[in-house]
């Protein structure tokens, strides 16, 4: 803002910002449902309350004149949103002064320039000009002394690959769009190993006296923190406002109601206003004024995030806090909708594997690491050991026991491996340790290129059922070995889902007529069943048991099964429709828990460049949860990056089934299933 006018600001000074200014941001990006908007206002530390007021008021009229659809957001400087800093991916420059004081945005080939600047961030960096003076320093972070036609890049002792890479690219970027590329780097990595750099920064600098300090921690929300969340209806009664707390974690969606407007509170860390389709306008424009009020209400600080949201134009974070969202004619899995009056149909489409290699989305999109045509080996845990499997009963899994499963398969000509940790609903604790420290035994042997993946008894992946050929039993109890403290029942009953051998599984239920189910074959083949879901019913009854079966209707039992299952009773015969499911976006972070603390950075718009080797990195994409793990990430972040996704899962605000898989992934050895989730990935990057 200039004058409190909106004045454009030149392409290249793109992510430069005067501390004594406002700026206003709008970013355009085209999506699967067509387009997301979102509006930012950016408040600099030394700017005047006007130019605050003036920035608030034309992002006001922005959003009117884009008929409400932007996602509105109040960022201050240094602490800027995850989604602001993902637009200037060579960094953010604060620089000193603004407008009023006569500075002006770049000037290409200005070379009579002598600044310091305090280069902080991995995922997202930040310059902030400092103090010429070695007091400024520190051993942790990176700084660029900027002499016009030569920028120094001094780094700390204890700075890391990824830091001292991205304050190489913010000096690149600033030769190339404020030099015209015509200013030299020089890097200094040891102070000794550069002397005429070190010569150079000593007649600017003049001479060091007395030791560097330690690097100041960056102050984040840890994981808990943003789990408490809590809904405020927000409306007004006599003339007063009223903010009225109505529910914590887990958050539902129909909480909202279109009528009004309600502040969602994120634990401090970030403030939501959500504004329903059907509030008055006066509402609609408070917004933002309500939310600063509520911050200072609660002695928040005031450089908390705001995030304004329309009714209808949710962004995928906001989305995220609540246990389940869906949207207007949205399926579940391979589907096409048509939506006639208020009733979606739904039309099947069949799955082709043939397209996983070529289509890595697909791969993601359907949880596939390749079409199961693979080799496997199962082994039990028993007495604590490896204990293998009869092939024989291959497929057949009791909950009373845990297993190892191993899938070999070939990919550009060498082998591939993932290992399954199937974990009974039975098994004790002992079981379950044995099992993940018989896996890790598992994957050395197989030169620690197997990708891990924990699976929870109920919650198996569709690439787990794949591998099985529709042959997957699981017994509700009991065990597989060959001493048995427990006599198998006498009578068992088994509900079948599937309709090819891709996705059916048979899991033993109650054997009680309440258990049956209109939708579901059990050999008694309900009516809302189909013919696939039958034959494969049919198939798994074999394995299930060797006597002649009977095919029995649903409407024509005959006594003795009613007798069998202990008297007719009532169960669920209601028709199936299509389940709603919201298609959540993917989320990757960078997490770390050394502090004690479990931190998470969250990298908006990633790619692979984004995963950094001396990192361990989540990968959110709701049904299963996948760790990276770089080759040169440290050894504690190593061994608790099971640990870190278990306790991400139980602090997400939206409630998280805990069961959810996790995948752990080695740099180097990606499955399809997990690169499918990133545009353009190069193989042989690594």
């Amino acid at each position: 803002l200039q004058n409190m006018k909106m004045v454009p600001v030149p392409e290249k000074a793109y992510g430069t910002f005067f501390e004594g200014d406002c700026y206003i941001i709008l970013h355009t990006k085209r999506t699967s449902r067509g387009s997301a908007v979102d509006l930012h206002y950016w408040i600099g530390k030394d700017s005047s309350q006007d130019e605050q007021g003036a920035a608030a008021l034309y992002v006001t009229q922005l959003d009117n004149a884009l008929r409400g659809n932007p996602v509105q957001h109040r960022e201050v400087q240094g602490h800027e949103s995850e989604t602001f800093q993902s637009y200037f991916r060579n960094g953010i420059i604060y620089k000193k002064g603004g407008v009023a004081s006569g500075f002006k945005h770049v000037e290409t080939n200005m070379y009579n320039i002598k600044r310091l600047l305090h280069v902080k961030g991995k995922k997202h960096v930040s310059a902030t000009e400092v103090a010429l003076s070695w007091d400024s320093f520190n051993k942790g972070d990176v700084f660029l002394l900027d002499l016009g036609k030569v920028l120094i890049q001094w780094n700390g002792p204890n700075c890391s690959i990824a830091e001292k890479s991205r304050g190489l690219a913010l000096a690149r970027s600033i030769r190339d769009s404020e030099r015209g590329g015509r200013a030299q780097i020089g890097i200094i990595d040891n102070e000794k190993d550069s002397p005429d750099l070190m010569q150079i920064m000593k007649m600017v600098l003049g001479e060091r006296r007395g030791e560097l300090r330690d690097a100041i921690p960056d102050t984040k929300a840890d994981e808990l923190q943003k789990a408490n969340v809590r809904l405020y209806h927000v409306y007004e009664k006599d003339n007063d406002l009223v903010v009225q707390e109505i529910a914590t974690r887990p958050l539902t969606q129909d909480l909202l109601q279109h009528e009004d407007c309600y502040i969602l509170d994120q634990g401090g860390f970030k403030i939501y206003v959500w504004r329903g389709k059907a509030s008055s306008l006066e509402e609609k424009k408070a917004a933002f004024s309500r939310a600063v009020g509520f911050i200072q209400a609660k002695g928040y600080p005031s450089s908390t995030n705001i995030e304004v949201i329309n009714d209808g134009a949710e962004s995928a974070m906001f989305k995220q806090l609540f246990q389940r969202w869906t949207e207007k004619d949205e399926t579940q899995g391979l589907g096409k909708v048509y939506t006639t009056g208020k009733i979606a149909k739904v039309e099947q489409v069949k799955f082709d594997t043939t397209q996983l290699h070529a289509r890595p989305e697909l791969a993601a999109e359907q949880r596939m690491v390749d079409d199961a045509s693979g080799e496997i080996e199962v082994w039990r845990i028993e007495d604590l050991q490896m204990q293998p499997v009869n092939p024989k009963t291959y497929g057949q899994f009791y909950g009373g026991d845990c297993y190892l499963v191993l899938y070999t398969y070939l990919r550009s000509g060498r082998p591939h491996y993932v290992l399954y940790m199937w974990q009974g609903r039975h098994a004790s604790v002992d079981e379950i340790t044995a099992c993940a420290l018989n896996a890790i035994e598992l994957d050395k042997k197989h030169g620690d290129e197997a990708v891990q993946v924990r699976v929870t008894m109920g919650k198996e992946p569709t690439h787990f059922l794949a591998i099985f050929k529709g042959k997957l039993v699981i017994y509700e109890g009991g065990t597989s070995r060959a001493q048995k403290s427990i006599p198998e029942p006498a009578i068992r009953l088994f509900q079948v889902r599937g309709t090819d051998e891709i996705n059916t599984k048979a899991t033993e239920v109650p054997a009680r007529a309440s258990s049956l189910n209109s939708n579901v074959c059990y050999l008694w083949c309900g009516k809302g069943c189909s013919g696939d879901e039958r034959e494969m019913a049919k198939m798994v009854a074999d394995i299930v048991s060797k006597r002649d079966k009977h095919t029995i209707l649903e409407g024509q039992e005959p006594a003795e099964f009613w007798e069998a299952l202990g008297g007719k009773a009532p169960y669920a015969s209601e028709k199936r429709f299509q389940e709603q499911v919201t298609h959540y976006q993917p989320r990757l972070f960078e997490c770390s828990n050394q502090t004690g603390r479990f931190i998470m950075t969250e990298v908006v718009g990633f790619c692979q460049e984004d995963l950094d080797e001396d990192d361990v990195m989540l990968l959110d994409t709701w049904e299963e949860i996948f760790l990276w793990v770089g080759k040169a990430s440290n050894t504690y972040e190593r061994n608790e990056a099971i640990a870190s996704a278990k306790e991400y899962l139980k602090t997400h605000p939206a409630g998280r089934d805990l069961a959810t898989p996790i995948i752990l992934v080695k740099q180097g050895y990606e499955p399809l299933n997990f690169t499918g989730w990133f545009n353009a990935w190069d193989p042989y990057k690594w």
